[in-house]
């Protein structure tokens, strides 16, 4: 049996749009909860992915493996179009650095937005 608090990723964030906080756990369940209090949503997602994995226990299911719980090399195989890589050459080379150390800034400030 899997302890479901220590193998998945569950994320509790202030929402503007719903004016509450949303709990999820990408990767196991769609959806989440939402409510006030932060610590209160933790609990209660934390109570919500324990009956996702036991209900996939008792149906038989596959229980999804946790991404955190992975090893990642830090590389990744990006196709993109040859218009778009191009593009992505000149910035970079206008600004003095590879195309991996642009794209690796590129992608670093898009997730803190």
């Amino acid at each position: 049996m899997i302890k479901v608090k220590e193998n998945y990723l569950k994320i509790v964030e202030w929402s503007e749009e719903d004016r509450c906080f949303v709990g999820t756990a990408p990767g196991l369940m769609i959806g989440g909860v939402h409510g006030s209090n932060q610590r209160i949503v933790f609990d209660k997602l934390c109570k919500a992915v324990d009956e996702v994995v036991a209900l996939l226990n008792k149906e038989g299911k596959p229980v999804p493996q946790q991404a955190l719980k992975n090893k990642y090399s830090g590389k990744i195989a990006l196709r993109i179009t040859p218009e778009l890589h191009r593009s992505l050459a000149i910035k970079a080379l206008q600004r003095g650095e590879s195309v991996n150390k642009y794209i690796e800034e590129a992608l670093a400030k898009g997730i803190k937005e």
